[in-house]
């Protein structure tokens, strides 16, 4: 669940991190109520989950009513990337010193909490890692220890911070770390960190991307999910419970747990196709499932195959199998279908598969010979 900017930054507020006063708006008569309230100067930002902003003209500054009018009348309404401009966050603009960078997110092959920190803020963290890699400072941190002070001050060290921003980063560390985990965050990133000219320490932007999975935990991330942008292919997903991601391609893909979708999501790829999606059914692979997996996918007019690749586990492969045979049933199927079924009852589950294979139903035993087959299938491939 990824956040807006806004939403990013009252959500920091909520673990101490300072932030500029603001107030998210939608039209332009209450922009210029806000920026009254608030004080000038202040800067009109367009909220869209998108980066480049600035370079579109969706960031501008404003030193009185008149230009708050015009900036947002601009603004709204604006297209960033595909991305419409339906709200602006209007804040109290401030003098920067210096501009950091400061992340944590999760580094699944360590096992552990990564932190990034770098004296070059307020560009994309790529463009550092590609032109000056030793700029980034990183720490990785074990969940149970957690980030101690002592931790917090070497990186900060390490990272070659201004010493006037060393306790003010310390501290903002600290918190950021607290909303990352605390509040069940993949990703929780500050771009630019500011040094003011006064020495206060500042999250000037805010990047957040929330664990779906969390939300039972969380009810004040209603207002969160209600501001969602989906397409209609994930929005139906969404209703459905599925874990769905549109993509730009012609082969629909279905599989049973995160890692695997991906990987059939590369082997598409590898096989000279191009995904259409990515969409893990988890362990829930029975009829319903299937069924509504089916249907989110067949109802994209792109899809041209679907490879549905499936590991049994404690989902055994006999009860997948009847899932899929079921769901076939109840879904009006239009494109074929490829399938790689392993695992735990997997001979049974492709014993009850058997009678209903055809052209519209392949059964193939290793993913990479799926892969060439749904590829071929969308009239496509190497």
């Amino acid at each position: 669940m990824d956040l807006y900017e806004y939403q990013g930054k009252q959500f920091f507020a909520s673990y101490g991190i300072p932030v500029s006063p603001g107030e998210a708006v939608t039209t332009v008569d209450d922009a210029v109520a806000a920026a009254e309230k608030i004080g000038y100067p202040v800067v009109v930002k367009a909220q869209v989950q998108v980066g480049g902003r600035g370079k579109a003209g969706g960031i501008k500054l404003a030193h009185d009513a008149s230009e708050v009018a015009t900036h947002a009348g601009n603004i709204l309404g604006m297209d960033i990337k595909g991305h419409t401009v339906e709200i602006v966050w209007v804040e109290l603009a401030s003098d920067i010193a210096e501009e950091y960078y400061a992340s944590f997110t999760l580094d699944r092959s360590a096992k552990q909490h990564l932190g990034m920190l770098s004296a070059q803020g307020g560009v994309e963290i790529e463009a550092v890692a590609e032109t000056d890699p030793d700029a980034i400072a990183k720490i990785w941190i074990d969940p149970v220890e957690g980030l101690t002070d002592a931790a917090a001050r070497a990186w900060v060290a390490a990272a070659h911070l201004n010493p006037a921003a060393t306790e003010g980063t310390v501290d903002i560390l600290g918190k950021l770390y607290r909303a990352y985990t605390e509040g069940d965050a993949d990703l929780a990133e500050i771009n630019p960190l500011i040094l003011k000219p006064t020495g206060e320490v500042h999250a000037l932007d805010a990047k957040v991307t929330l664990d779906d999975n969390s939300v039972f935990r969380h009810p004040e991330y209603a207002p969160y999910e209600a501001t969602q942008v989906r397409d209609d292919r994930e929005q139906a997903a969404h209703d459905k419970g599925l874990q769905y991601v549109g993509l730009d391609g012609f082969v629909g893909v279905i599989a049973n747990g995160a890692g695997l979708a991906m990987s059939t999501v590369d082997i598409v790829n590898q096989a000279g196709g191009k995904p259409a999606n990515f969409l893990d059914i988890g362990g829930g692979a029975n009829a319903d499932v299937m069924a509504g997996a089916l249907e989110v996918i067949t109802n994209d007019p792109n899809v041209r195959s679907i490879f549905i690749n499936i590991f049994g586990g404690i989902t055994k492969g006999d009860e997948v199998a009847k899932g899929i045979i079921t769901a076939m049933g109840r879904v009006k199927i239009t494109v074929p279908i490829v399938l790689r079924l392993d695992g735990t009852n997997a001979d049974e589950g492709r014993a009850l598969l058997e009678p209903h294979l055809s052209d519209m139903l392949q059964l193939k035993p290793t993913m990479v010979e799926a892969a060439e087959a749904v590829v071929a299938a969308a009239g496509a491939g190497k």
